[in-house]
């Protein structure tokens, strides 16, 4: 049912999630908890969106906030095998690569947020939150968001 409302959606998960950058796995599990690390705006091994981000291109970071968010789902199914067996997204990290003046951290991260819960509904999808704004992010990359994702077995 989750992947089908993704295919409705007009998402396409990548069939392998983009390998870490640096010294670190892409996903730990602890309990039954899923530790996703940081994932940027990346499709098919290309950055996609980079850049300050401003109160004159929000529209295009919340897009690069999205496709963060479309990696974390291909990172929990690689390490789940199914996204049935996600239980809840309980929390997000989002990072903003932003101008100093910038203070609409949340409305760029909202687009992660909302997409997690269209997916999963509000019972599985709602999740608490961070949306912080960074001076700087690897690759110059718009935004970062890492999540806790807790699962089944």
């Amino acid at each position: 049912m989750i992947e089908d409302r993704i295919n409705e959606m007009g998402i396409v998960l990548p069939s392998a999630p983009a390998p870490p950058a640096g010294s670190y796995v892409p996903v730990v599990r602890s309990g039954s908890l899923l530790y996703i690390s940081g994932q940027i705006p990346q499709k098919d091994g290309k950055i996609m969106f980079t850049g300050k981000v401003s109160d004159s291109n929000i529209t295009r970071a919340q897009e690069s906030a999205r496709l963060c968010a479309i990696n974390i789902l291909a990172q929990a199914k690689s390490h789940l095998n199914d996204l049935e067996r996600v239980e809840r997204v309980v929390s997000l990290t989002g990072f903003v690569n932003s101008v100093p003046e910038f203070t609409q951290h949340p409305k760029v991260i909202n687009a992660a947020s909302d997409l997690f819960v269209e997916i999963f509904g509000s019972g599985r999808g709602s999740h608490s939150r961070m949306a912080v704004g960074a001076l700087s992010l690897p690759l110059d990359v718009m935004t970062e968001i890492g999540a806790i994702i807790q699962a089944r077995d």
